[in-house]
Order: structure tokens, then C-alpha cells, then sequence
């Protein structure tokens, strides 16, 4: 039996190495060099062509070679019954603390306003504010955000967050369900959206969700580009009722060229580059859960099909 790696970039040569080095015979192969598909035991995809599990009639188990998962429930190949699979990594979770913490503080401290000036040759200080006065509200409090939120405390960032359940996380108020959803966002100064995206949070950062936010709020995104209405977005600023925001994902990647995003200057965009999956980092993980699919041990860092996440 064998392990199969499937990416739609193709950029297949640090994932071997990575999985080679710890164990030279390890039997993993890309679709170009399969010989035998009924040989497919378990495959690791990001974002995979729709359709490509269908090759595989004996796999039990399909991963996300990253943190997130949509793309595998988008794909209508994905059998309704396999075992399934995402990456949990520290350099990943490293990467998303230090991320947010960078665009929260460059929000604050108003970095982009003087990066317009200096194009300009003004110099023209402008008034800040401090982390101890500021609430930073986190929508999904799951392992990243969950690190994003211990971050921003040891910092200095009030904070509250927003989840399916009440959490227990230092120097955070939590709120809990559709219920609290309201009271939640009239919190958050700067709202940071780490929601997995399901059907119930598709479209949730709409117009009406903005209009909810104290005035001037700062909205930074680094789920996916699914949870954004982008016409709205645009609408509320225009209106100046946020003062800004981040993106680091889009409903279309690469981010076209004649998207209105580009020439909003309130609007920062970054190529979704806030955490990536580290081949080297997480090489140990991958072969680990395949050695446990073969003894028939429990895996590690499985998706519940039922939350699709």
C-alpha cells in the first residue's frame, strides 16, 4: 500500500525529500509516477483537480496538506464515508501569531497611511493608539485562533472571541452561538475572522456584520475568501464606516488584476502568505498518521465530516 501527494501547484520535490529523509523506502508517490492505483492507500492533496479521488478505488483516508479543509469538501469526488485528515503544525501556528499580531499593530499605529504619505513627501504625524486600548474580537477559536488570542494577550491587546462554544482562553471574553454573535461584534475595534468555512459561515462578513462593528473598526481576514461578501466590503468603506482592512485571502487566488481590491488604498492586501505548510516541518506528521493507518491505530488531527472541519 502507498501514500499518494496531489497538489494543484505541482511543487511535489520539498514534500519528498521531506518524507524521504526520515525514512528512505517510505512508499510515497505523485500521480505522475503511480503504477498501480489500487495501490492508493491514503492521499495528502491540496487542493486537488475535482474528480481525482475517483482513481483511487481503495484509499481510506484524505488529508489537506494544510491547515484548511474547504477544498476537499468543495470537491464532489470526495467519498462520503473516508476518513479524513488536516495538518496541525507549529511553525503553521507560529506563522498566523506573528501575522495578525503584524497587521493588528500596523492598523494601529497607521503604517499604511504613512507609506500613502511618504509617495507623497508629507510628513504629516497623525494621532495612534495604544494595544492596552484597543479590543481585538477573533471569530473562531480553534487551534490558530486560539495561538492568535495568547499572542495578542502577551501583548498587550484586550481581546474578546466568538465561537460554536464558550472558551476558556486567557485575557479573552468569550461569546458562544448566534445568540451572542451581536454583542460579540459590538466588541471588536479590530475584528480578525479564523472561521473554518462551512455553509453556516459562508458570506458571514456581509454589510450587515460591518454595520454591527464599532465605528472605524478594522476587519482583517486570514480564514478564506469565502467568509468575505467583497461588494460589501467595499460598500462599508466607501461609507468610511470601517477605517481599513486586511486580506490575505480571496475568493478567486491569484486576486485578478482588474479587481477593485487592488485600488482601494484602505485595503492591504497580501498573497495568502499568512502561515504556510512547511514540508520539513511537518514531514514527521505525515508519515507518522500512515504508519498508524497501517497498525490500525487511531489517527492524528482528523476532520469531523459532520462540522466539515
Amino acid at each position: 500500500m502507498a501514500l499518494l501527494l496531489i497538489r494543484n501547484d505541482k511543487n511535489y520535490d520539498p514534500w519528498l525529500k521531506a518524507i524521504k529523509k526520515i525514512d528512505p523506502d517510505f512508499p510515497v508517490f505523485i500521480p505522475e509516477n503511480v503504477k498501480n492505483k489500487e495501490d492508493i492507500q491514503m492521499i495528502l492533496t491540496w487542493k486537488a483537480p475535482h474528480g481525482s479521488f475517483d482513481h483511487y478505488p481503495n484509499v481510506e483516508v484524505i488529508g489537506s496538506l494544510g491547515a484548511g479543509v474547504d477544498h476537499l469538501f468543495e470537491d464532489p469526488s470526495l467519498p462520503k464515508t473516508i476518513k479524513m485528515t488536516r495538518i496541525v503544525d507549529e511553525n503553521l501556528i507560529g506563522d498566523m501569531r506573528e501575522f495578525v499580531l503584524g497587521l493588528a499593530l500596523n492598523s494601529i499605529k497607521n503604517l499604511n497611511t504613512y507609506v500613502a504619505f511618504q509617495k507623497e513627501n508629507t510628513w504629516k504625524p497623525i494621532p495612534y493608539r495604544r494595544v492596552t486600548n484597543v479590543t481585538v474580537g477573533i471569530m473562531g477559536l480553534g487551534v490558530l485562533g486560539e495561538a492568535v488570542a495568547e499572542t495578542l494577550h502577551k501583548n498587550g491587546f484586550k481581546l474578546t472571541g466568538w465561537a460554536n462554544s464558550k472558551k476558556d482562553i486567557e485575557g479573552l471574553k468569550s461569546f458562544a452561538g448566534n445568540e451572542q454573535l451581536d454583542d460579540f461584534l459590538t466588541t471588536a475595534e479590530i475584528l480578525v475572522c479564523l472561521l473554518p468555512l462551512t455553509e453556516e459561515t459562508k458570506d458571514i462578513l456581509d454589510k450587515k456584520l460591518f454595520n454591527k462593528l464599532p465605528e472605524n473598526a478594522y476587519v482583517i481576514n486570514v480564514a478564506r475568501g469565502g467568509h468575505l461578501v467583497d461588494e460589501d466590503l467595499l460598500d462599508v468603506l466607501k461609507q468610511e464606516k470601517l477605517s481599513g482592512a486586511a486580506l490575505d485571502v480571496f475568493h478567486t487566488e491569484p486576486l485578478p488584476e482588474n479587481h477593485p481590491f487592488w485600488e482601494n488604498e484602505k485595503i492591504l492586501i497580501t498573497p495568502h502568505t499568512a502561515s504556510k505548510s512547511d514540508p520539513a516541518s511537518i514531514a514527521n506528521q505525515i508519515v507518522d498518521n500512515y504508519n498508524r493507518l497501517q497498525s490500525g491505530e487511531d489517527l492524528k488531527n482528523t476532520v469531523s465530516r459532520d462540522k466539515n472541519y
